[in-house]
C-alpha cells in the first residue's frame, strides 16, 4: 500500500495525519510513504524527520494525491483538494459531512471510498477517534470563552473564577459527553459556577459523583436550557449525535435574554451547531456578534495547539491506519466492524445513514456492497 500524507490547507490548520513513528511502522510492514514536504512543519515536525524514518518526501500535493493508494488527512478536504479527488481512492479523515452537501457530493462523484474518524465507533459503542479532540477542544473552549469575556476583546469584562468578595462566572455546558466533561474539569479548575445539562440522567449521574457539589447538573429540556442561558456569562456548546447534524437546542429568542458582552462557544459547529445563531468561522476570523453576544464557532479548534493535537490524534488514529493498510479497506471491513462503521462513502454511494438522511440523500448499506 502507498500512503499518502498531504500538508493540511484548511485555514490556520497546521495539524498532520501521521507522525515520523507511524511511518516507520508502516514502512516496516512493508508499505510506501509519501509525505508532502513541510506537511509537518506547523507541528514542529520537520522534513528530514520524516526522511529518517522512512517516507520519501514529495514537493506537491498533486503527487500526494495521485500516488497514493490511501491519503491519511486531519480535516476534509477543502474546495482546492476536490479535483484530486479520484475513483477508489481511500481517504481517512475527519469528513463530519452531515452540514457539508458539497463535499459529500465530489466524493459521491469521484467514487472515493471515505472513512470518516469521527464515526468509526467500537463495540462497547465509543469514538476512539473522536475523544482526543474532543478532549482538546473542550478544554480550549474554557480557555477561549475566558478570553473573549475580557472587555478588550468585547466581553463583559469578567474574570472566570472571580475573586474573594465578587462572584465567579457562570458557565453553562450544554452536553455532558467527552467535550462536556473536559470543560468543567477546567471550568472548575479555575473556579467558576458551571452547569451541566443533558439528556442522560445515568450521565448526570457520573458527573455528579465526580464533582459533587462542585457543579450543578440539570436534565435537558427548553425550560432549563432556556433559563441556564439567560443567566450565564460563558455557553459552550458540547452535543453530539455521531455522523448526523447537531440539534439546535439554543435558539435566536434564547441568546437575545443572554446580557451584553457573553460568550458562546459552539463546539459543536463541525456538525452544524448546536446554537440557531451559529456559523463556522476560521482562526483567522474567529467571532461575530449577535444581539450582543460573541459567538466562536471555529470548526478546527484542536489546529490552535497543533503539537499537542497531532500526537493525541496519532495515538489514536494510528492502529486503524496500519489496520487498513495492511488488509485493504474491504479486509478491514470484514475484520473490524469499527472501521465499517467508519466508512462514511464508498464506490460512489453514501454509506452512512445519518449523513444520508441529514442531507436527504439516498443510502446504501455497505454490507450490501462490499
Amino acid at each position: 500500500m502507498i500512503v499518502g500524507v498531504p500538508t493540511e490547507v484548511k485555514d490556520h490548520e497546521a495539524r498532520v495525519g501521521l507522525l515520523p513513528s507511524g511511518v516507520t511502522s508502516l514502512v516496516e510492514a512493508g508499505h510506501r510513504v509519501l509525505v508532502q514536504a513541510g506537511a509537518g512543519l506547523g507541528s514542529s515536525l520537520t522534513d528530514q524527520e520524516y526522511r529518517e524514518a522512512g517516507a520519501t518526501i514529495v514537493p506537491t500535493a498533486a503527487e500526494i494525491w495521485s500516488g497514493s493508494n490511501l491519503v491519511v488527512k486531519v480535516k476534509e478536504p477543502q474546495p482546492s483538494e476536490y479535483p484530486l479527488l479520484r475513483p477508489g481512492l481511500i481517504l481517512f479523515t475527519y469528513l463530519h459531512l452531515a452540514p457539508l452537501p458539497e463535499l459529500t457530493g465530489k466524493l459521491i462523484e469521484a467514487k472515493v471510498n471515505a472513512v470518516a474518524y469521527e464515526t468509526i465507533r467500537e463495540p462497547d459503542h465509543s469514538l476512539p477517534l473522536l475523544t482526543p479532540m474532543s478532549e482538546v477542544a473542550g478544554r480550549m473552549a474554557v480557555q477561549v470563552g475566558a478570553q473573549y469575556l475580557e472587555a478588550p476583546l468585547g466581553g463583559r469584562g469578567i474574570l472566570l473564577g472571580g475573586v474573594p468578595g465578587v462572584a465567579p462566572a457562570s458557565v453553562t455546558i450544554l452536553g455532558g459527553g467527552v467535550v462536556g466533561h473536559q470543560a468543567a474539569k477546567v471550568a472548575v479548575g479555575l473556579g467558576a459556577h458551571v452547569t451541566i445539562i443533558d439528556r442522560n440522567l445515568d450521565r448526570l449521574r457520573q458527573l455528579d459523583d465526580i464533582y459533587s457539589s462542585q457543579i450543578v447538573t440539570l436534565a435537558s429540556n427548553l425550560h432549563t436550557i432556556r433559563e441556564s442561558v439567560a443567566s450565564a456569562d460563558l455557553v459552550i456548546g458540547a452535543v453530539l449525535i455521531p455522523g448526523a447534524s447537531a440539534p439546535r437546542l439554543v435558539r435566536r429568542d434564547m441568546v437575545a435574554t443572554m446580557r451584553k458582552g457573553s460568550v458562546m462557544v459552539d463546539v459543536a459547529i463541525d456538525q452544524g451547531g448546536c446554537f440557531e445563531t451559529s456559523h463556522p468561522t476560521t482562526h483567522t476570523d474567529p467571532v461575530y456578534v449577535v444581539d450582543g453576544v460573541i459567538h466562536y464557532c471555529v470548526s478546527n479548534m484542536p489546529a490552535a495547539v497543533p503539537h499537542t493535537s497531532t500526537f493525541a490524534l496519532n495515538n489514536a488514529t494510528f492502529p486503524y491506519l496500519l489496520e487498513l493498510a495492511n488488509r485493504g479497506l474491504e479486509g478491514a471491513c470484514a475484520h473490524s466492524n469499527a472501521i465499517r462503521e467508519g466508512v462514511n462513502t464508498y464506490k460512489g454511494h453514501v454509506v452512512y445513514q445519518a449523513v444520508a438522511e441529514s442531507q436527504g440523500k439516498p443510502w446504501k448499506d455497505l454490507q450490501s456492497l462490499l
